[in-house]
């Protein structure tokens, strides 16, 4: 295990490489955005194959920096992803990407394919357009206690209200993480988000969705990836397993795997099933 800092647009971040093995590296790409990697630290499991790679995103975790609402848009990210891949000298790797992260990593091969051995799409989305429709309609489908509490406190600007905070665990705990209790490397990972980025970038939630990352759409550009991919889904996800089938039927030649007990985070909540699926994609195409 290794540690250490890259420099990237806007700052340094830092990085951990676990593991080893015959197998390609995976580098690990977290959501949020501004959600820590620790959530993700389930997937070392892998690493006795090949070697596992995290890093904290600028402005979140263990990459601390100066607040600058200016640094949080899609364009530095993929520069910043960019700046990493570079500077831990991968050049052939497996990408994976939960949530936040499957969006980046969309963008990424999008716009620099150059390495890629393939792609993993965990819990995401193709566009926000989209994700904004997805969650109005699931938010109907909680109680109406709750869903008054949600509308009634963003209104206000009160969400640091304890109702607020007790409606959005609710939320979170049928949409993003159906395990009981959460997980210390979940729960840690909420308590330590970057706030800023989040609500630069989204906005100051799910439902209300008006920062830097408002308009962004590749569902038209998902036939131009070209590496192998995975599109993993979960039956209860916020991001909804019919928008994700879609996205692996745009992508040609891909495989769709949907985790009928799972929300938003199946490396967690069905994690056997999860590393086989995993472990058969990635030995796959190890060798291309």
């Amino acid at each position: 295990m290794t540690e250490g800092t890259i420099a990237v647009p806007g700052g340094n971040v830092w990085f951990e490489r676990v593991g080893g093995g015959p197998g390609t590296p995976l580098l690990v790409v977290h959501g949020g955005p501004g959600l820590p990697h620790n959530y993700l630290r389930s997937l070392v499991r892998l690493s006795d194959d090949r070697e596992v790679i995290f890093w904290d995103q600028l402005g979140c975790g263990n990459s601390k920096c100066p607040p600058d609402p200016g640094l949080w848009t899609m364009e530095r990210s993929v520069a910043e992803m960019a700046a990493v891949v570079r500077g831990l000298g991968l050049s052939r790797f497996h990408l994976f990407g939960n949530s936040w992260g499957g969006m980046l990593t969309q963008q990424f091969v999008l716009d620099e394919t150059s390495g890629t051995a393939s792609l993993i799409i965990s819990n995401s989305i193709a566009s926000i357009p989209e994700f904004s429709t997805m969650v109005a309609r699931l938010k109907a489908e909680l109680d109406p206690r709750t869903q008054a509490a949600i509308e009634r406190h963003e209104a206000a600007g009160t969400t640091h209200a304890p109702e607020y905070q007790a409606a959005i665990r609710t939320w979170n705990e049928t949409y993003l993480c159906r395990v009981r209790p959460w997980p210390r490397d979940l729960e840690d990972a909420f308590r330590n988000m970057g706030a800023e980025i989040f609500e630069t970038m989204f906005g100051p939630s799910d439902f209300h969705i008006v920062g830097t990352i408002r308009d962004w759409d590749v569902f038209d550009r998902l036939p131009e990836i070209r590496v192998p991919t995975l599109v993993l889904a979960g039956r209860y996800d916020e991001c909804v397993p019919e928008h994700m089938e879609e996205m692996h039927r745009r992508i040609a030649g891909s495989r769709f795997e949907l985790f009928e007990s799972s929300a938003h985070m199946p490396f967690i909540e069905e994690p056997e099933r999860f590393d086989r699926v995993m472990r058969e994609f990635l030995r796959q195409h190890d060798s291309r």
